[in-house]
């Protein structure tokens, strides 16, 4: 099993950050690689959300990585699942209020099958860099603070 999580404290209250990453269209605001997302059935921000998405894969061919939203906890969590595409992760963005902002934890977990469990040093290595790309959310929402 692959996971990888990344952890920042962004100085925005929770009900803010969750806001903002529960509508799926934000995601290219801050995630690297996404070339299309829509809405594509269920509610905006709420459990049973689907979202489809279009992202760069390698050689820069398109990928699909649709995603269902499975669990939307106001200011506290949201977890989703990949539903289509080569690699379909689950995981959540965790949020807990401190006193100088809101920590955000985002995580993913993989459960490779067949021969993709023989590559799971490159599939580790990827997730790795996506659950990091939430450095990039605290500087979206920080400077939409200062805006």
């Amino acid at each position: 099993m692959a996971f990888a999580e990344h952890e920042v404290l962004i100085r925005r209250d929770a009900m803010a950050v969750y806001n903002f990453l529960i509508d799926g269209m934000n995601l290219p605001q801050w995630r690297r690689g996404i070339r299309a997302i829509d809405l594509v059935s269920g509610a905006a921000g709420t459990k049973g959300a689907v979202y489809q998405q279009t992202m760069t894969g390698r050689a820069g061919r398109p990928v699909p990585a649709d995603f269902e939203i499975t669990q939307a906890r106001p200011g506290a969590e949201i977890q989703f699942k990949v539903i289509s595409g080569p690699a379909q992760p689950a995981g959540g963005y965790y949020l807990s209020t401190e006193q100088s902002g809101t920590r955000v934890r985002f995580a993913l977990e993989y459960q490779p099958k067949g021969l993709l469990g023989l590559m799971n040093t490159g599939i580790q290595r990827t997730m790795k860099a996506e659950v990091t790309q939430l450095a990039r959310l605290k500087d979206v929402l920080e400077m939409r603070k200062a805006a």
